[in-house]
């Protein structure tokens, strides 16, 4: 009897939570043809650094980027990064602390990490880390995750 009551009441419980669900929207679906398509356009645009945008919205930013030289170290003091890389290969510095040249060339990094990165690698950048791609290898793309970003940063 008691099996019957417990099993009766988990099918109860079972139901109204089933039951109470409010349909939400599907997930976002990107087609690479669609997302090469865009990073070619860009790269025409900006060849040192084209970025192929693949959604934005206020909890997140999702990039494909392509660079094919070095650039200045940069800190988002809000977004924590992900870069998962999908071709090419680089030096990426995390860390330390920016120095910004008094002529006005491109900032570094001093007392950072370098580390090689190449496809299939990942590097997590909380907000706040400087971080540089002191090199790159002919070329390297990443797709680029920011997460907590305001939308006109």
């Amino acid at each position: 009897m008691f099996k019957k009551f417990l099993t009766g009441l988990i099918l109860l419980a079972f139901a109204t939570v089933v039951s109470a669900q409010t349909p939400v929207a599907p997930a976002l679906y990107m087609k690479a043809g669609d997302i090469a398509l865009a990073l070619e356009k860009a790269a025409a645009e900006r060849p040192a650094m084209a970025v192929s945008t693949i959604t934005t919205s206020e909890e997140y930013r999702i990039n494909l980027i392509r660079r094919t030289e070095a650039a200045g170290a940069i800190v988002h003091q809000r977004g924590t990064e992900l870069h998962f890389i999908t071709e090419g290969a680089g030096t990426i510095v995390t860390g330390g602390i920016v120095v910004r040249p008094a002529d006005g060339g491109q900032a570094t990094i001093e007392d950072g990490l370098a580390v090689r990165v190449s496809k299939g690698d990942a590097v997590l950048i909380p907000e706040g880390t400087p971080h540089w791609y002191s090199a790159v290898e002919g070329a390297i793309s990443y797709l680029e995750v920011r997460f907590n970003v305001a939308v006109a940063e």
